[in-house]
Parts: C-alpha cells; sequence; structure tokens
C-alpha cells in the first residue's frame, strides 16, 4: 500500500524529473487560469454585450412607436398544431388613429386566438413596417448574462484544452525518458546484451 506525498514534484529528489516540474507549474497555471482569466473574460464581455444591447435598445426605442389598434381584419380560426401554444402570433389587419392625423390601417402580428374587435398593442417602425418591440432591461440583462456565461465558458475550455495538449507533450517526453532510462538500465537487471 503506497502513501500519497503531497507536493513531492516540487521536493529536490532523486526521481523527480523536468516533466514533472513541467506537469506541477501547468497544474498551477490552469488552477489561476480557471480561478482568475475566465471570470475576468466573462466579465468583460458581459460588460461589453451589456452597453452594445442597451445601445440597440435605445436606438430602437427611438425608431419605434407603441401603437393601440383595432382589430378589424379576419384572423385564423385556429393554428396549425406544429404552432399551437402560448405566445404565437398572426397576421391581422389593423387600424388606429394617429395623433393630428386620420385613421390608418395595416397588417400586423397580433396574439393567437385575439378576435375581430379587440384592441392590441402593436410596434410599428418609421416606415410604418410591423416590428417586434424594443428590448426591455429584462432582455437586456438577459443577454448580458448570456454572453458573459459563454465567455467564462469558453475560456474555460480553452485553457482546459491548452492543458490537455501541454500534459499530451510531457506524458511523450516522459515515457521517452523512460524508454530510454530503461534501455540503459534493461541489461544490468536482465542479464541480457543491448
Amino acid at each position: 500500500m503506497g502513501t500519497r506525498v503531497r507536493g513531492w514534484r516540487w521536493r529536490s529528489n532523486p526521481l523527480r524529473r523536468r516533466s514533472d516540474v513541467l506537469e506541477a507549474w501547468t497544474v498551477l497555471a490552469v488552477a489561476v487560469l480557471l480561478l482568475v482569466a475566465a471570470p475576468v473574460a466573462g466579465v468583460i464581455a458581459a460588460w461589453w454585450a451589456h452597453g452594445e444591447a442597451r445601445a440597440v435598445a435605445t436606438e430602437q426605442r427611438a425608431d419605434r412607436q407603441r401603437v393601440r389598434a383595432e382589430v378589424v381584419g379576419r384572423t385564423p380560426d385556429s393554428l396549425p398544431s406544429v404552432q399551437g401554444g402560448r405566445g404565437q402570433t398572426v397576421r391581422a389587419t389593423v387600424r388606429w388613429s394617429e395623433p393630428g392625423g386620420g385613421p390608418r390601417t395595416a397588417t400586423a402580428r397580433v396574439p393567437a386566438g385575439t378576435d375581430r374587435g379587440d384592441t392590441v398593442e402593436v410596434w410599428f417602425d418609421t416606415r410604418g413596417r410591423n416590428v417586434p418591440p424594443p428590448p426591455n432591461e429584462t432582455s437586456v440583462w438577459q443577454h448580458t448574462l448570456t454572453v458573459g456565461t459563454c465567455a467564462a465558458g469558453g475560456a474555460c475550455a480553452v485553457i482546459l484544452l491548452g492543458r490537455a495538449v501541454v500534459l499530451g507533450a510531457v506524458n511523450r517526453r516522459r515515457m521517452a525518458e523512460w524508454e530510454r532510462d530503461w534501455a540503459l538500465i534493461e541489461p544490468q537487471w536482465t542479464r541480457r546484451r543491448a
């Protein structure tokens, strides 16, 4: 039964090889990178994504307007089974009155199950096209957290991939050293000639 000695790769002893020291430094570097660099990469990416998402949301709020419109066109009575579900929308003709102008009519996406005569909120851009609403703060933060998490995870993956490459090279070198040493020692143990 063997005992495990902590830090044996750091101590000076006749069994320690250069590959052992390199492996120990690799473990230390990977630990530091996983604990420091990966979170920092995630925070930096999240900070950038938050600024970009807020800028896009601000731009879209300036470009889009919300109107309360009445559904005047026919909406499908039932949705196909593939699309049936919460949050689905259908196209319908809507009408609303603009301040200082007359009534306007357009085709817009309305929630599924909306009947003729119902009042809905729809969004239009400056060209009069029906568009989705601009992102709210919750959407901005969801985007921020998603990008930050993906960046930190990607950094972890790159670090662990680098570790695997380094340890593969270390193990190849270790096996070559053992092969060389065995070629020198084997004749003495087995009484064979090289």
